[in-house]
């Protein structure tokens, strides 16, 4: 029986958790959590060394893209629009554990370099869509930014109801992670994330964060909007 990866890391996530869960509602009883803490931990062990840093992903030939029927999700009660008369123009503040902190506007992250990638966008529910995202490759901030050898963990926090997702920094490194602020050839809309978000195919949908305000280095993974309500940190796909 042919088993995808994402398959495998479901099931091995599922399968501890699953035992101690059963018969309780979905936070499970207190006599779980160190189970269920444990479980996690493995869990990011073992798709930390099964992600392959080098590879990259790359729509199918002949794939259509998405387009407007690429799926918009978020979770405020209505599609989060950045107000600048009430709240100044948007910027991308970097901080946390860098030598130096850095305050972006749109057009700061427009003069950086930009990467267009035809790219697979990767659900946990098990569906697929394919668009072409334009931005700069976080990695590139990053570095402007300078992040400190201690650093193990990137926190993404957005104006989405307090939004937020963190990731191991490897993932957040890969080549094809970007701040992107286009979609298809045109500046985001904000049924998909404007004025800038983060995309990339080598983590599921969840862990994308849109309405990007904020990025910090910090040391350990802390949780995130989907992870705190049971899905999987690491989120690889």
């Amino acid at each position: 029986m042919n088993v995808s990866r994402r398959d495998f890391l479901t099931a091995a996530g599922l399968s501890a958790a699953s035992l101690a869960l059963g018969a309780c509602d979905s936070s499970g009883p207190k006599r779980a959590e160190s189970l269920l803490m444990r479980a996690e931990a493995a869990n990011r062990r073992v798709e930390g060394a099964l992600f392959r840093h080098t590879s990259m992903d790359h729509a199918p030939k002949g794939a259509v893209a998405s387009g407007d029927e690429f799926p918009s999700y978020f979770v405020s009660d209505v599609v989060p629009v950045w107000d600048t008369a009430a709240q100044g123009a948007w910027r991308l503040e970097v901080g946390g554990m860098v030598r130096t902190p850095l305050s972006l506007s749109l057009d700061d992250l427009m003069k950086l370099e930009r990467r267009t990638q035809r790219v697979n966008h990767y659900c946990v529910e098990g569906w697929t869509a394919v668009a072409e995202w334009s931005g700069v490759p976080l990695r590139t901030v990053l570095d402007l930014a300078g992040v400190d050898r201690a650093a193990k963990v990137v926190d993404f926090e957005s104006f989405d109801d307090d939004y937020h997702e963190s990731w191991d920094l490897e993932s957040a490194l890969h080549p094809q992670t970007l701040v992107a602020y286009a979609k298809d050839g045109k500046l985001l809309t904000p049924a998909y994330g404007a004025p800038a978000r983060i995309h990339s195919p080598v983590k599921l949908g969840y862990k994308n964060t849109k309405y990007l305000t904020r990025i910090r280095l910090i040391t350990d993974p802390n949780g995130g909007y989907w992870t705190d309500r049971g899905y999987e940190w690491y989120g690889g796909n």
